[in-house]
């Protein structure tokens, strides 16, 4: 019995002995000064998602995560947001108001239903809605968050954007003639945030290179230069954000290329279709060739930039090449029922071809440059979202034992707009900021339990 009761008292000193250590974390602001904190940014600031701006996105965005965090370590009174009346929200559709999106269920022309994209209120009143949007809420401010969605960096610099774009029209003072820049210095900041130049290449991008044009990397570096001259000379300190291959996200990605599904029989009647295309560029010495399988084939598109002859000019269309894109808005009836992508070419503003693509992946790059130029130069904290957003869309990340990539729905990092972030994807942007934060100002800002956040509500 004693050999016995001293095992069990080594036992229990080698037990103690190994007792972890406790890390008392302990929040600080190092050289930092958190007093005040101000926001400026486009919608991924303004915390837009699903389509719409509504209250609880614009509660669950990456600004406000952050700022409740930096009150551990200093900053003082309220982060105001401009804050929508309730949780519908306000988007655009087809040049219409419309309410957010959800997750619901959709049946397809051919009868058949699926989970997908739903407007949370189809039959919402337009007017209404618009009402919502215009109505000011000026007499709130100032406003710590002056995300704006749908702004370029120029747009920070303009007079009277407020006429222009309706989210900055509802909180300024006088939308006819005020700065959105200036927003910033109504609130004393003693801190900001950046993070802006996704929408230089964004719109461009999402209208398949038609709809928009790629702001130049010179006006982009000057107007970005001006900015950041500005919040320096009221803040001192801050973090700016660089930009992702916005043809990453999964409003690019979750349609294939390849999504035309074919039987034998119907790949031989395409392919007997097809022979006067073929004959034609074969007969002018020209490489297209539009050829169909069993299985899996990639769509007829349109191409504006197919390098032809005057001549040949009805004919530029051809089928698309692994590695271009197709927007996640393409009609999905027009292509399981209205044959297009076999008979009928997908229209060329549903699609980003690889020509497009080196065009977007160029400017952005010019972006990244000065952005990360500018950071060095006014010692500014600095995150590499692009590196990150690659490694989300590439390998996944696993935090707080929840996996995140940029698949659609399942991923668990996009709202179902497929471009703006869900309450978890906000959660890691935050801890991104945060960890830029501590290491350039030797601060000790607590990160937040992503976990804790919401993520996507199937119906």
């Amino acid at each position: 019995m004693k050999a016995k009761y001293i095992f069990y008292v080594a036992i229990l000193a080698f037990m103690a002995s190994c007792k972890p250590e406790i890390n008392n974390f302990e929040p600080a602001s190092g050289s930092a000064d958190f007093t005040s904190y101000v926001a400026v940014g486009n919608s991924l600031t303004a915390g837009y998602a699903d389509g719409a701006l509504y209250k609880s996105g614009q509660e669950t965005g990456w600004a406000n995560i952050l700022a409740q965090q930096l009150k551990t370590v200093g900053m003082q009174g309220e982060f105001k947001i401009p804050l929508m009346p309730d949780d519908m929200g306000v988007g655009v559709s087809g040049g219409v108001p419309v309410t957010k999106r959800v997750l619901g269920y959709s049946t397809d022309c051919l009868g058949n239903t699926s989970l997908a994209p739903v407007l949370a209120n189809p039959n919402a009143d337009p007017s209404e809605l618009l009402t919502k949007l215009i109505t000011s809420v000026a007499d709130q401010g100032p406003f710590n968050n002056i995300g704006v969605p749908g702004i370029k960096v120029g747009h920070l610099l303009y007079p009277g954007l407020g006429l222009l774009n309706p989210y900055y029209g509802r909180f300024a003072e006088n939308p006819f003639s005020d700065v959105l820049i200036d927003e910033a210095d109504k609130v004393n900041p003693t801190f900001f945030s950046l993070w802006v130049g996704n929408n230089d290449v964004l719109g461009y991008s999402a209208s398949g290179g038609t709809g928009d044009t790629i702001t130049n990397p010179v006006l982009f570096e000057m107007a970005y230069k001006a900015v950041i001259t500005h919040l320096t000379a009221i803040a001192k300190q801050g973090v700016v954000a660089n930009i992702p291959d916005v043809t990453s996200i999964p409003f690019f990605t979750t349609v294939p290329y390849n999504a035309i599904k074919l039987t034998a029989d119907q790949a031989d009647a395409l392919n007997q279709a097809y022979t006067p295309y073929n004959k034609v560029m074969e007969g002018a010495d020209l490489p297209y060739r539009i050829t169909w399988n069993e299985g899996k084939n990639p769509m007829v598109i349109w191409d504006k930039e197919m390098p032809l002859p005057e001549i040949f000019s009805q004919y530029k269309f051809r089928q698309i090449k692994e590695g271009e894109l197709i927007t996640m808005i393409i009609p999905q009836d027009s292509l399981k029922c209205a044959k297009w992508g076999t008979v009928k070419p997908v229209p060329d503003h549903f699609v980003l071809t690889e020509n497009e693509i080196s065009k977007v992946r160029e400017a952005t790059t010019a972006y990244n440059n000065t952005i990360k130029s500018m950071a060095d130069q006014y010692g500014l904290a600095y995150v590499d979202m692009a590196a990150y957003m690659n490694k989300l869309s590439t390998e996944g990340i696993v935090v707080d034992g929840v996996t995140f990539t940029g698949e659609y729905v399942t991923g668990n990092s996009f709202s179902t707009d497929g471009v703006h972030l869900s309450p978890q994807g906000n959660a890691l942007i935050a801890n991104l900021f945060i960890k830029a934060i501590n290491e350039k100002y030797g601060a000790n800002i607590p990160e937040v339990a992503v976990s804790q956040y919401p993520a996507l509500q199937l119906p």
